[in-house]
């Protein structure tokens, strides 16, 4: 009995040392590969990986151009068809009052006027500026808007002092949009400066901020100069757009169509304009988000 015991212990024993045995030589084999296989298989995941960048990076830009061009065929559709008709219905009975109601100073001073007030109310004064940029076009249009744009920006930062505890409570019901507010309060003169340009150009409510810039801690010089050159590209873009809207309507009203030429070119600038648009509201929003996450930093450390 002994005997058989040795005899299965050690049979056993060599099972297992075999086994063993088996794993160390695998590990040999892997080591004697060496840097070889090691480079075969990085190379192979860098050009896996590569290759994936060059699909994605082909992908996004398909998706780029098919916007693109989807967005000129609508515009053309819209110049063409959308346009003068509504021209006939809507915009021309409103232009034909508006010159026959007022003249061009008095028309001046409502336009004033509603950019600097509706504000107040928060309402939106967009419409104002299409009719100053149809009637004065950019010079005087522009004058007019930047000047209402002062008043209109200014009243609601003094007015909303007397609401402070009460916009204080309404920021913290929404923590995330806040801490971007509040970015415009923290630092030098300067960093509130460009904070206010960058929030000015993003999408964030233009009249709701006007009231939320006081509880920010922002100063009012600042918030004055950052509000006056964050608000340049929007006016230019409503000025722009009652120029169109003019073009389209004295056309629609003199029963013309445009020319290849004039078409082109609207739908070109219309393009450029949105284009434009778009990419300054990207960068500023990637500016405010990185902004805030260097604010965050010091929190998480």
């Amino acid at each position: 009995m002994m005997t058989y015991r040795d005899k299965d212990s050690v049979s056993q024993l060599k099972i297992a040392i075999e086994d063993c045995k088996g794993d160390y030589e695998i590990l040999i084999e892997r080591e004697a590969l060496g840097d070889c296989g090691v480079g075969v298989a990085l190379t192979s995941s860098s050009s896996s990986k590569g290759g994936d960048n060059i699909w994605s990076s082909l992908w996004r830009w398909a998706k780029l151009v098919f916007v693109v061009i989807f967005v000129a065929v609508l515009g053309v559709c819209f110049f063409i068809w959308i346009g003068p008709f509504l021209m006939n219905r809507e915009v021309i009975p409103i232009l034909n009052w508006e010159t026959d109601t007022f003249n061009k100073p008095a028309l001046a001073a409502i336009i004033f006027a509603s950019v600097a007030l509706f504000p107040t109310f928060l309402l939106p004064s967009t419409p104002s500026m299409w009719v100053a940029g149809m009637t004065f076009g950019y010079g005087l249009g522009f004058l007019l808007i930047i000047g209402g744009v002062i008043i209109g920006t200014s009243l609601p930062y003094f007015f909303g002092s007397l609401f402070y505890h009460k916009i204080e409570e309404w920021l913290e019901r929404f923590p995330k949009k806040a801490s971007i507010l509040r970015l415009a309060g923290e630092g030098n003169w300067f960093n509130q400066f460009k904070a206010v340009v960058l929030l000015r150009i993003s999408p964030f409510p233009y009249v709701v901020y006007n009231y939320c810039a006081v509880a920010t801690g922002v100063h009012f010089c600042p918030y004055l100069l950052g509000t006056f050159v964050g608000v340049v590209p929007e006016i230019f873009v409503a000025i722009y757009t009652g120029i169109m809207i003019r073009t389209l309507a004295d056309a629609s009203n003199d029963r013309r169509s445009l020319s290849a030429q004039q078409i082109i070119c609207t739908v070109v600038g219309f393009l450029l304009t949105v284009t434009t648009t778009v990419g300054v509201t990207v960068y500023a929003k990637r500016r405010l988000s990185k902004l805030q996450k260097e604010e965050e930093k010091p929190l998480i450390q």
